[in-house]
């Protein structure tokens, strides 16, 4: 199953940037084993519209167009659910294993996703509570996909 992080917003060089690269890299290099190919970013400007309503509205049309076409969803918002590790690999390893293609993780902009989008989603998982910067979950998603595929090949990285 491909992999994919469909995000609002770019990320400029800098650690963010280079942490969401080695994990990537960790993920092309370790995935195929437990079928998970890679994990590719797509980017799409922030809407420039006045009311956050039509903010996001904009930015839901400029994220279907990354998502690929047949994938699921998995959104991230902080109104989802949260989810240990292990259940997170759990629900990764059953869309893989029904013989779901294409898997996209989708990040909104600063005012959250589009109600249409978060109906879409297979999942939609937070990282908890707290707003974080969207640089970091895009990091965050990284490692976990990487983690989950440590969790499926029972790889040490990860030890609950």
């Amino acid at each position: 199953m491909r992999l994919t992080l469909a995000a609002v917003g770019r990320l400029k060089a800098g650690p963010e940037r280079d942490l969401v690269a080695r994990y990537a890299e960790r993920i092309a290099a370790t995935g195929k084993a437990v079928g998970l190919s890679g994990l590719t970013l797509k980017e799409t400007d922030e809407s420039r519209a006045r009311r956050p309503e039509d903010r996001k509205a904009e930015e839901a049309r400029a994220l279907r167009a990354l998502i690929p076409e047949g994938a699921r969803i998995v959104a991230l918002d902080e109104r989802g659910r949260s989810l240990t590790s292990e259940k997170f690999a759990a629900e990764i390893g059953a869309l893989r294993d029904a013989g779901q293609r294409d898997l996209c993780f989708v990040i909104g902009g600063a005012d959250g996703l589009d109600e249409s989008v978060r109906s879409e989603a297979a999942l939609v998982y937070s990282f908890g509570a707290a707003t974080l910067p969207h640089q970091i979950v895009r990091a965050l998603v990284a490692e976990q996909a990487y983690r989950a595929i440590s969790i499926l090949s029972g790889h040490p990285y990860h030890r609950a």
